[in-house]
């Protein structure tokens, strides 16, 4: 049985997080010009920037402990407890005919979605030479991003409903939502964890649009600057009954989160012998016919 672990009303204030850990995160460098990268698909292996980074220490906090507050219309982030019955997660059959329609089914209970389309999968693994996909071997995404923008994200959600969808949907009053859902693959998760800013403490100047380009277009995302005011979180030794359920943009402009940064980062406590970090996420965009 799926259990949700976190329900939060989005109006509460949430907690800050009691345990703890400093953490190097690669965030970008302000620039006078758009920062360009060529993306995977593009380069057939590792990204290829035109910019630079800066690390900058923070304390991260366990989203353990303030679990049951979080909201992914306040924070941009959930923690959910969901089991999959599929065995093996590379099988890329039993993750279209299986995997696919348990997501679906639990946004569209999550959310109270009319639709839930899927339109991308991701594996990753820090083993030195990534997991591999239909586009090539991905590791974890080390810098800081959101993989959308105020300008991509309707533009993707046009490209994938339909340009005449989009507009009905939009014109009835309807709020469309980019959500990435990612899960360890094995587990607990020692290496490469996730760290998630609270969007909440994200200033509108902290992103920076950065053109990705693919073999067949141009997309854009945003990169993340540094600022003192933004708080960072990581669900400790993640298992494969575990989701993270992730916001990268939202139609709906009144004030809740809508840009989520992440990345992964290297915890301190990290064993030699501990294993590769491998996940598995799924992008969708959740249709709610009525806004709330």
């Amino acid at each position: 049985m799926n259990q949700i672990i976190s329900t939060a009303s989005p109006k509460a204030a949430a907690p800050q997080s009691i345990a703890e850990v400093r953490g190097a995160l690669s965030f970008i460098r302000p620039q006078n010009t758009k920062p360009v990268f060529h993306s995977a698909a593009l380069t057939g292996g590792v990204p290829e920037v035109f910019f630079e980074f800066e690390e900058h220490t923070v304390p991260i906090g366990d989203m353990r402990e303030i679990a049951d507050t979080l909201s992914i219309d306040r924070e941009g982030f959930e923690l959910l407890r969901h089991t999959t019955a599929v065995k093996d997660l590379y099988d890329d059959a039993a993750v279209k005919q299986v995997y696919y329609p348990e997501i679906e089914a639990l946004l569209r209970r999550r959310f109270g979605a009319g639709q839930v389309v899927i339109f991308d999968v991701t594996r990753r693994s820090d083993d030195g030479t990534g997991a591999q996909n239909p586009d090539g071997r991905r590791g974890p995404a080390s810098r800081l991003h959101v993989d959308y923008t105020v300008k991509s994200g309707p533009q993707r959600a046009k490209d994938i409903l339909g340009e005449k969808e989009a507009a009905r949907l939009t014109a009835s009053g309807a709020r469309i939502i980019q959500v990435n859902v990612w899960r360890p693959i094995r587990g607990p998760v020692e290496r490469s964890p996730l760290a998630l800013a609270d969007a909440s403490t994200v200033a509108p100047e902290d992103l920076i649009a950065t053109d990705q380009i693919f073999p067949d277009r141009v997309g854009e995302i945003y990169n993340l600057a540094h600022a003192p005011s933004q708080r960072w979180y990581y669900a400790s030794r993640m298992t494969e009954d575990e989701v993270l359920l992730i916001k990268s943009w939202d139609s709906l402009d009144d004030g809740r989160a809508r840009f989520t940064p992440h990345a992964a980062f290297n915890p301190p406590w990290i064993r030699d012998d501990a294993p590769p970090r491998e996940s598995i996420e799924v992008r969708t965009f959740v249709v709610i016919d009525q806004n709330p």
